[in-house]
């Protein structure tokens, strides 16, 4: 492929729900163009961007895929993004680096949470927008409901550029609003046709709602457009151009993606009316010193790109996809990571198509390629000249939400876990991992069950087999009473012996009160050097628990009496009287489990309230409170035990159908009620039987 200037280049990104022929449009734009030979299928496994093995198994997008194509003497760079709800890491990703977002959606229902999310993210950036209305072939396509309902939420910056020539069974072709002209084909063979009578005047409507749209987009044509009542062609490409590249104007077309309907319209109007990364705003960002700095669309501007993505691949490496925004990149150089502080050795650059890779020796300002095996970069990295450092605004990542627990299966697999999780989040900043000093596990965080589960296909990739296991909770004990007792740690062996002997009091203290331990020996009836060790005994008795192997807080030890012997007696054998003290007391000190409870925060739409608060309840959880966020959204604050909330990210995908989000974070501990600390006792005296 060619190097094109950064006037001839488009950027775009096809986004909406999972399902609604985001890959499949991709694959006919390739056709189309001439950049594949033939137009492959999800189903089959055989679209160009779908070429991971998990991507082909589920038959749905987990990655960004790349289709670079050339048009009327421009070259777009075409990004397939997954519309699966558990990969909104890859939403942000790509709407970082495109300047223009096609949202699709099927012809058949109502906007769906993929499309609405997607729209919402793309307002936020201010990127320009058009709608692909997709799947017209199919049975209960129904065009204008679909735009009736983009108005109604969006208003009237939704502009259809062309209406569908039948429906359904009887979809043969478009007319296009622009130019007023039928046409009717398949692919590149398209045929030139009368507007069908029937629709002249459903035509003639959305005609001048389109060049009402279209005058918008430009001050000047507002005033011809009241003058004259009318736009040329030229004109109204002119006012559409303007009005997408401020985010004015939304235009919508329509088509099939598998049958190739439509594909060529879209193109066709990529290049007449889509911006061109000159006309997006300077990218942002800081110096190394934090002073603000821009970079322009420039080749003469030093050099500056954003990594978007990196595939990590146990045979190939590392493959790190960037946009660059200002400046070019040879193969063969030296570049600065702003980001990490370190210099990077550029070896062969490339332009990704798929799974293929092309060969490039330079890639220029507005383009997107990939280089392999960078030593320190990572997904969000910034990549400069140098001699001219600057930090771009970073992608805002979505916080991981869901959380799950894994063991490796061998020592070999133990040995590899750390190297492949830190590679996996290196890749992926919606995912992390922790080992948690509660429980000891080693937790992963993601966007839902399917992610987590790609990521265990991955951590297998790279030699660490896992198994998921029960996430385990943060239970704590105490204690409810005063109690006091006696341990004593007697032991003749034949020689010296083992002898210590103490009597402790405990008392519960306040929540949060931690641990103190009191010396209250008086006349010597312990040595002075063997109370530390009872106090050892005391803390190691307290970190495996008294009911169910949860450390004991909030307890106040007193140390009051107890004997020794001049010859037998040591810091061992009065730590094994501090344990035995400890576990004795204990029992009669009325001890309870406490359980981990969360602040929650969940956002809905209103209509969804309801039953939000009624499952949040069902889960013991305690409602603090509402507030009306506006546009149609509520914020409930509930106080839920974290056992309970374990598989929200799920449950509240289901209740909302999507359109829920929601924030945790600890608030305190609190007494768990019988019947639960009857099953956490089951289940720890199970698990010791086991064992």
């Amino acid at each position: 492929m060619k190097k094109y200037g950064v006037d001839a280049i488009r950027n775009i990104g096809l986004f909406g729900h999972q399902g609604s022929g985001k890959t499949s449009l991709a694959e006919a734009m390739l056709f189309v163009s001439g950049g594949i030979d033939r137009q492959g299928r999800t189903d089959d496994g055989t679209a160009t961007t779908d070429f991971d093995p998990e991507e082909i198994r589920r038959k749905i997008s987990i990655n960004i895929g790349l289709a670079p194509l050339e048009w009327h003497d421009c070259k777009i760079n075409v990004l397939d993004v997954p519309g699966y709800l558990d990969f909104q890491g890859e939403v942000r990703s790509a709407l970082r680096v495109v300047d223009a977002a096609v949202l699709v959606t099927p012809a058949q229902s109502d906007l769906e949470v993929g499309f609405e999310i997607a729209w919402e993210q793309a307002s936020l950036l201010n990127r320009p927008r058009a709608v692909f209305i997709n799947r017209m072939d199919r049975e209960n396509a129904d065009f204008f409901r679909v735009v009736e309902r983009l108005r109604a939420l969006y208003g009237n910056a939704i502009a259809p550029v062309q209406i569908p020539i039948g429906q359904a069974e009887s979809f043969t072709g478009i007319v296009d609003l622009i130019h007023m002209k039928g046409y009717t084909g398949v692919g590149r063979d398209f045929t030139e046709v009368p507007i069908p009578d029937d629709l002249q005047e459903v035509v003639q409507k959305y005609r001048e709602m389109l060049v009402e749209s279209a005058a918008e987009g430009d001050d000047s044509l507002i005033e011809k457009y009241f003058e004259e009542g009318t736009l040329s062609d030229e004109e109204v490409i002119h006012g559409l151009h303007e009005g997408i590249d401020a985010a004015k104007v939304v235009p919508v077309l329509c088509g099939s993606a598998t049958r190739n309907m439509g594909a060529a319209a879209l193109l066709n109007l990529i290049v007449e009316a889509f911006p061109n990364p000159t006309e997006a705003h300077p990218a942002h960002g800081q110096t190394p010193d934090g002073k603000e700095a821009t970079r322009k669309a420039s080749e003469s501007e030093p050099f500056s790109a954003l990594v978007f993505k990196t595939l990590a691949d146990p045979f190939v490496g590392q493959l790190t996809y960037f946009r660059v925004f200002s400046g070019s990149v040879k193969s063969d150089s030296r570049i600065w990571n702003a980001s990490s502080g370190s210099e990077e050795r550029v070896g062969q650059l490339y332009i990704v198509k798929g799974k293929t890779q092309e060969a490039a020796s330079e890639i220029g300002t507005g383009d997107i390629g990939a280089v392999a095996k960078l030593t320190h970069t990572r997904t969000g990295d910034t990549l400069c000249d140098p001699a001219k450092p600057i930090i771009l605004d970073p992608i805002q990542f979505p916080k991981p939400i869901y959380e799950i627990a894994i063991v490796p299966k061998t020592k070999v697999d133990e040995d590899k876990l750390g190297p492949a999780l830190q590679r996996v989040a290196g890749e992926d900043p919606s995912f992390s991992f922790r080992r948690d000093p509660e429980t000891g596990q080693t937790v992963m965080s993601g966007m839902g069950e399917t992610h987590l589960n790609i990521v265990v296909e991955k951590l297998k990739k790279f030699g660490a087999n896992v198994e998921i296991v029960p996430l385990r909770v943060p239970y704590r004990e105490t204690i409810q009473s005063k109690a006091e007792g006696q341990g004593k740690h007697k032991k003749q062996t034949g020689g010296r012996g083992q002898y210590g002997d103490c009597h402790i009091r405990l008392e519960p203290l306040p929540r949060g009160g931690g641990f103190e331990f009191v010396d209250a020996i008086v006349g010597g009836a312990i040595p002075r050097q063997y109370i530390p060790a009872v106090e050892k005994g005391v803390v190691e008795a307290m970190s495996t628990g008294i009911l169910s192997g949860h450390p004991v807080v909030d307890v106040r030890c007193t140390c009051y009496d107890g004997s020794y012997h001049d010859v037998d007696s040591s810091e061992a054998a009065f730590k094994m009287a501090g344990i035995l003290a400890f576990n004795s007391v204990a029992m009669k000190a009325s001890p309870v489990i406490l359980e981990p409870v969360m602040n929650v925060s969940v956002v809905v739409p209103e209509e969804m309230m309801g039953d939000v608060m009624s499952d949040l309840s069902g889960k013991r959880g305690r409602i603090a409170g509402t507030e009306s966020l506006g546009h149609g959204r509520v914020r409930i604050r509930a106080l839920v035990p974290q056992g309970e909330m374990l598989r929200y990210a799920i449950d509240l995908r289901s209740i909302s159908r999507g359109r829920g989000t929601f924030e945790v974070e600890p608030s305190h501990y609190e007494e768990v009620p019988p019947h639960i600390a009857q099953q956490i006792i089951a289940e720890y005296q199970k698990s010791r039987e086991e064992h």
